[in-house]
């Protein structure tokens, strides 16, 4: 079976988690976002946020995370697979903060190709900072802009998800699915 491969995107605090979370809840196989992960140890290593930190170390221990769960999604037994955040994110975040990265970032997006793209915009009635999240909405607005730029560089056609409760978001994405 050849399972498609959806990629949830969207800057910080735009809902992905919660979307991703109702498609486990239908019976969708997910694959969770894995920075706040990453931030989760290296706050056990004594880093409080080790994207301020280290960047680099912190988007290549992402990029690594995401090429993981791609290659994860080769050998699966189901019609479609979604992702919370796909690899050129990576790129996106370095090309906020304004950081360089390593060609080999690049080529891994080349490698990692996914079916379809979902985008999320920053949505403020919902936006909520935290431990983990740090940035404010005017820079959530900044981060949209460059996921898009960067999706677009590889090529890939947005699909933007409309603002709308949990459930409609869902819907939509399944039903532009045909599912």
């Amino acid at each position: 079976m050849n399972t498609k491969r959806i990629v949830i995107t969207g800057g910080p605090g735009t809902g992905k988690s919660s979307i991703i979370n109702a498609l486990a809840d239908r019976g969708y196989l997910c694959f969770e976002e894995i920075s706040r992960q990453v931030t989760l140890d290296a706050k056990k290593e004594g880093i409080d946020q080790l994207f301020l930190t280290n960047p680099l170390l912190f988007s290549e221990l992402l990029l690594r995370g995401r090429e993981q769960q791609y290659n994860d999604t080769k050998n699966l037994n189901t019609e479609v697979v979604f992702l919370d955040r796909g690899v050129p994110d990576v790129l996106a975040y370095m090309d906020f903060i304004g950081d360089s990265y390593p060609p080999y970032f690049t080529e891994v997006c080349k490698d990692c190709y996914y079916d379809m793209v979902f985008i999320l915009k920053p949505w403020q009635e919902i936006y909520v900072s935290d431990n983990e999240r740090y940035e404010s909405f005017e820079e959530a607005l900044q981060i949209h802009e460059h996921l898009q730029n960067t999706y677009q560089s590889f090529q890939y056609k947005l699909i933007d998800v409309p603002f709308d409760i949990v459930e409609k978001r869902v819907d939509f994405i399944l039903n532009t699915l045909g599912m």
